[in-house]
């Protein structure tokens, strides 16, 4: 921490002030502290009263939310997270994750600036929060900050929420540090070429190659993308050059989408109908499957991408499903992120 002190030619009772820094602040969407029911149940009430999220009406959505839906959904996501749950650490994958990708950033980023910088995570919903972790920046003297939301395609619902909370947090510093926040990387080469590696090396482990790799991205209503929110644009051009620089063709890979929720449509191909499809009446009965809209591991990939949809897969007649895991705190992920977080700190470290 840079050390405090009175600015030069200040009275003598004006307070110390720790200045110099820049800060990198990772953001990702967030986890419950614990998988039991209240600890489920606050996550989720954060996360499903965001209207970034579920846009509708308060006065519609937060009876049916606050009575009916966190009664029951505390459990049965409870359970979900239990059986993925790290219970080693005390703490979800995605924890452990970010943890393990914010260590190695701060290792890089002081290997190459010194103390002018300073690497930190926090979370959308749970904890760390975002307030209290820029609240900690500007305590230890980032006169700037370099926010960073780790999904690679940007949404309203994941990018977007993400940058509302920082400014919120900015908004409850007297002394406001300049901010800058890091935009969608998904067609960065350094991200894609990670993205392809991972699913090389997964090709080059499995028994028998797959016929097919699907592409599965979070959903959203249909109705955002009308709206305006490049999204699903973003999604099929990261998995158009994810098979160029593959060197695939159009028969080798596919896009869906998972995790809707609500009685809206949402984007399709639903990941777990499609998949039921391809074996039963395409005969594809071998398939790998990657979530690239995620930069960790979490509960839409280990527990609904490698049991539910793999389960569905499953019983329309697959029989080898092979599950690419993130790019987490794999080495070549992590070069990538540095290098989008240098190319965005220009002008502000040496």
């Amino acid at each position: 921490m840079t050390q405090a002190t009175c600015p030069a030619h200040a009275p003598k009772d004006h307070p110390n002030v720790a200045r110099g820094k820049t800060g990198i602040l990772l953001a990702n969407l967030g986890t419950p502290d614990d998988y039991s029911y209240w600890p489920m149940r606050r996550y989720l009430s954060e996360f499903l009263s965001d209207k970034r999220v579920i846009d509708y009406p308060s006065w519609k959505w937060q009876p049916l939310l606050q009575l009916i839906i966190l009664t029951k959904r505390p459990f049965s996501s409870g359970e979900a997270y239990e059986s993925i749950w790290d219970k080693e650490r005390g703490e979800s994958p995605l924890m452990v994750i970010t943890k393990e990708q914010t260590a190695k950033i701060a290792s890089a980023m002081k290997e190459k600036h010194g103390e002018q910088v300073m690497v930190d995570f926090c979370m959308r919903y749970g904890n760390p929060s975002t307030i209290s972790k820029v609240r900690k920046m500007v305590a230890a003297g980032c006169e700037r900050i370099l926010f960073f939301p780790l999904y690679p395609q940007y949404a309203g619902a994941t990018s977007a929420t993400a940058n509302d909370q920082f400014f919120r947090a900015l908004m409850e510093e007297k002394w406001q540090p300049a901010a800058r926040t890091v935009p969608a990387y998904f067609d960065h080469p350094t991200y894609i070429d990670a993205l392809a590696k991972s699913v090389e090396d997964a090709y080059a482990k499995a028994e028998k190659r797959p016929d097919l790799l699907v592409v599965s991205y979070h959903g959203m209503p249909k109705r955002y993308l009308q709206e305006g929110d490049p999204y699903h644009c973003q999604c099929q051009k990261t998995t158009r050059l994810l098979k160029q620089r593959l060197g695939w063709d159009d028969t080798e890979i596919c896009s869906t989408f998972q995790s809707q929720f609500g009685p809206e449509d949402w984007l399709r191909p639903y990941t777990v109908e499609e998949v039921a499809r391809l074996a039963k009446e395409d005969g594809k009965t071998n398939i790998a499957v990657i979530a690239p809209a995620f930069s960790a591991d979490c509960i839409e990939t280990l527990e609904e991408i490698n049991e539910e949809i793999k389960e569905s897969f499953e019983d329309a007649g697959g029989k080898d499903f092979l599950y690419v895991p993130c790019l987490n705190s794999d080495t070549s992920h992590i070069t990538a992120l540095c290098q989008i977080i240098g190319e965005n700190l220009g002008g502000w470290v040496k």
